[in-house]
């Protein structure tokens, strides 16, 4: 999903995005349980679904993200879509 990104919202969050990825996550303990990451997954939900739905995926995703949460595969896809598995 390396596309070309044209809406400047969208390439802005990513290049936070990209920032936080390779300067502030690496002195951050490693912790996540999921496969992507937050970072990964918000790049992909934001890449593939534009800002409004890119947001609003992301923070869903970041508010699962507790002790009392899962693990495992999570791809961003949209409430309605089937997953990978699923298929």
């Amino acid at each position: 999903m390396d596309k070309e990104v044209e809406n400047l919202d969208v390439k802005v969050v990513l290049c936070v995005l990209k920032f936080y990825k390779s300067k502030i996550s690496p002195i951050l303990p490693k912790r996540c349980r999921f496969v992507p990451t937050c970072s990964e997954y918000s790049m992909e939900a934001y890449k593939k679904y534009k800002f409004v739905k890119g947001t609003l995926l992301t923070t869903w995703s970041i508010c699962g993200c507790n002790l009392l949460g899962g693990s495992g595969f999570d791809p961003p896809r949209w409430f309605n879509e089937a997953s990978l598995l699923e298929e």
